[in-house]
């Protein structure tokens, strides 16, 4: 396939671009290099790298029209809750407007599908877990709004235009390149940071809060799944990316190290994600692959 990856320096992205390429593809990525949590940023040398913001609608189509992907997989965002209620319109930017003028060129060119990287805190404080893609929404920060209501977005250019588009609700993600700058990285990416510091590991509230981890090799193979799917139904539907087993905070710093210490809990985050995966298994044939507690042995025997 001819795919271009947007946000594909990141985290997720550059694991998804490395792995199209592995196994043959051709590659464009757009990124910005805006992500603030990330120590540092991965371009392919065997893609074609383009340094833009999805924002800017002229250099965006430039490059559309140069490389003229038939698959678009979309991760560019900003994807942290507590930057987004510092800064919501920016935020709204680059999740809403972004993926609008993403859609905009994925039409003008004739893209024959999106896959749309969306999030789990869609289902907010008020859904009980196991969490399923039919529950209401209830989105309590500007990252959540945002983020979900570009899912609306995806929808609508599928069944107005004809976009072909599979929309994700990713749960917890870390793994190898998982930002590890500032407070509100990924929980993982802070306890391996504070772990190599020989710093305490800093729990948020009580740490009783459960959250399924999500490995990012699964995320990729979920993303080139919903490429590689011929089941038409899946078009048009919004799909879980979890493991279907969760974990509690205090269980994955028990697991990393013992020297810790609590810190103040945040505002308008939820005590328990567990993603229903049953529909992604049924409809695209996905199943994640990894377990934390192995991923986290495996960096122990790294060491």
């Amino acid at each position: 396939m001819k795919a271009l990856v947007t946000g594909g320096a990141g985290f997720i992205g550059s694991n998804l671009v490395d792995e199209l390429i592995r196994q043959g593809h051709e590659v464009a990525v757009v990124d910005d290099e805006s992500a603030e949590s990330n120590t540092q940023f991965f371009w392919n040398d065997k893609a074609k790298n383009y340094n833009i913001d999805i924002c800017n609608k002229g250099l965006l189509d430039l490059a559309f029209k140069k490389e003229k992907p038939e698959y678009v997989f979309h991760l560019a965002a900003e994807s942290r809750i507590q930057p987004s209620i510092l800064n919501p319109t920016r935020a709204c930017e680059i999740n809403f407007l972004g993926s609008c003028t993403l859609l905009q060129c994925c039409r003008a060119h004739k893209v024959k599908r999106v896959m749309y990287s969306g999030t789990s805190t869609a289902y907010g404080l008020k859904n009980e877990s196991p969490l399923t893609e039919d529950m209401p929404r209830d989105c309590l920060n500007p990252y959540s709004v945002s983020k979900t209501a570009a899912e609306d977005l995806f929808k609508m250019y599928y069944t107005l235009y004809g976009l072909e588009s599979i929309i994700f609700r990713y749960f917890n993600i870390y793994g190898e390149r998982q930002p590890l700058r500032g407070q509100y990285a990924p929980v993982i990416g802070i306890f391996l940071r504070q772990r190599e510091a020989k710093e305490p590991l800093t729990i948020v509230g009580n740490g009783l809060q459960r959250r399924d981890f999500t490995h990012v090799s699964d995320v990729v193979s979920a993303n080139i799944a919903a490429a590689e799917t011929n089941n038409k139904d899946a078009i048009g539907e919004v799909f879980n990316v979890g493991t279907g087993k969760n974990y509690s905070v205090i269980d994955i710093a028990n697991m990393i190290h013992h020297n810790q210490i609590n810190i103040s809990p945040r505002e308008g985050e939820s005590q328990t994600t567990l993603a229903d995966i049953s529909k992604i298994k049924n409809m695209i044939g996905w199943e994640p692959r990894v377990d934390i507690q192995d991923w986290i042995k495996q960096q122990d025997r790294d060491e």
